[in-house]
């Protein structure tokens, strides 16, 4: 559907992009211009995720391709590690790239960082093995990683605040719920392609070239980013506060953003904890952990096959895609304090029996175990997007997103891989996904208590804005 909303707006040029609403005090959006926005900002987020799908699937063939053979259990740790790096320096690229989207906007920054994610993926690929360079391998693996880590600092929270800005008030759950469909989607297909590949291929192929098709993928679909990007011009907010301002300045913007802004930054980062640690564990922790047998056997839990783990993992993200974008949608009607409630509670209260399904052996439990854990991760894809923006005024938008964003998620979730495959090697307990799922749920109940409701309203310094639908029934 991504890919349908990207065909539909290379056909439709010379739409209006935004003019005032018949009351004069409002934005109308055509909805040409919207499904260029979001086509736009969601082919960052499949690129992005499109290498993480990669990286998960691959991890037994990055261990073997990067890391000394010797010792299998380091060499897994070593692979998370190397995973986490990136997410160190996000918070650097968010320091970087959000006040510097807030002085110069929202579009010329999201088509650079968009070309250096798929770069840094697209390198990953180039990287000669262990077996061929030693310890460079690792080296030039980290580096890469760094780069896709810089990037990435100031492409989500951009990505957010660019489809938040551009979308009408009343459908604003609905369009920034596709980009977490582009999310999905990329996951999905960097899944469903590493899955494949040694279905189609030999061992042989995979172990020199095979495994490296699909981060060789990223350049291209990078590419197609920064067209759709640079073919949109500012977002309606962003321009209006260019309008009134004239030239923005940067001086003490993150300096402004720490002082008085952060208590909406803690806000922020409650909610970014409690989505991303779910996110994290079904994303890059569940594929090893459901098919690690030495660590199940030794602890008391049933691995199931590699093949079979990952395919239900597959199944589950296509559900997700399917999905999303109707609770966005709802949320747009009931509002999305109701949907996050569901989510943050679920992690509560779903926690360990999900881990007990997952750890059973048993293929039925373990998809439904799966299919809870998608369910409740969504009640965050679908809303987060279009909730994290609004509690930002236009003027530190970009900024004071992207850093408490990066922080959290680095801090909190980025790390989950990690800290759950040590937690559960050093300890022996194969319930500690459960412990700390439950422990981010009570993180989304109480940044829930304090969240205010924002469906349906202006973004903070803002006009009303509508969509050419709204605008044609509102009174002249």
């Amino acid at each position: 559907m991504v890919i349908g909303l990207c065909e539909v707006s290379l056909g439709r040029e010379g739409s209006d992009v935004t003019h005032a609403g018949p009351s004069g005090g409002s934005t109308v959006t055509d909805s040409a211009t919207m499904r260029r926005a979001v086509g736009a900002a969601a082919v960052g987020n499949i690129t992005e995720w499109f290498d993480f799908g990669v990286y998960g699937y691959l991890t037994t063939t990055i261990e073997a391709q990067f890391f000394p053979p010797d010792h299998p259990a380091l060499a897994q740790l070593a692979t998370f590690a190397t995973f986490a790096v990136a997410f160190l320096v996000r918070p650097l690229g968010g320091l970087f790239f959000g006040p510097l989207g807030d002085r110069i906007g929202r579009t010329k920054v999201l088509a650079v960082t968009v070309i250096l994610m798929a770069t840094g993926t697209f390198l990953i690929g180039l990287i000669p093995s262990y077996s061929s360079i030693g310890l460079a391998a690792p080296i030039l693996l980290v580096c890469a990683r760094i780069l896709q880590g810089f990037s990435t600092g100031g492409e989500y929270a951009g990505a957010m605040t660019f489809i938040a800005e551009y979308s009408p008030d009343r459908r604003r759950g609905y369009f920034g719920s596709f980009l977490e469909f582009g999310t999905f989607i990329g996951y999905a297909l960097g899944a469903t392609v590493s899955s494949v590949l040694p279905l189609v291929s030999t061992p042989a192929f995979m172990d020199s070239w095979g495994w490296r098709i699909p981060f060789m993928v990223a350049l291209p679909l990078g590419i197609v980013g920064v067209y759709l990007r640079m073919r949109l011009e500012e977002t309606p907010a962003f321009q209006q506060l260019l309008d009134e301002s004239g030239e923005r300045e940067n001086t003490h913007v993150v300096r402004t953003i720490f002082a008085k802004y952060w208590p909406t930054m803690l806000l922020a980062g409650g909610l970014v904890v409690t989505w991303n640690v779910t996110n994290y564990m079904l994303t890059s922790y569940m594929p090893t952990y459901l098919k690690d047998t030495d660590t199940m056997a030794a602890n008391g839990g049933h691995a199931i096959s590699s093949t079979a783990a990952e395919w239900l993992q597959i199944a589950v993200l296509w559900l997700g895609v399917l999905l999303i974008p109707f609770l966005g949608r709802l949320s747009d009607k009931i509002g999305r304090k109701p949907i996050l409630w569901v989510g943050a509670g679920g992690l509560i209260v779903l926690g360990i029996p999900m881990v007990l399904l997952l750890k059973s052996g048993s293929m039925a439990a373990v998809l439904l175990g799966l299919i809870l854990m998608g369910l409740l991760l969504i009640c965050f894809s679908s809303t987060c997007p279009s909730t994290l923006p609004a509690l930002f005024p236009t003027e530190v938008r970009y900024g004071g997103l992207s850093i408490s964003f990066n922080i959290f998620v680095s801090a909190f979730a980025g790390t989950v891989s990690l800290v759950m495959s040590a937690l559960v090697l050093a300890t022996g307990d194969l319930k500690w996904p459960g412990y700390y799922l439950m422990a981010a749920g009570f993180v989304g109940v109480i940044t829930l208590l304090r969240l205010k409701e924002n469906s349906g309203k202006p973004l903070p310094g803002s006009t009303p804005s509508l969509s050419s639908e709204e605008a044609a029934t509102q009174p002249r």
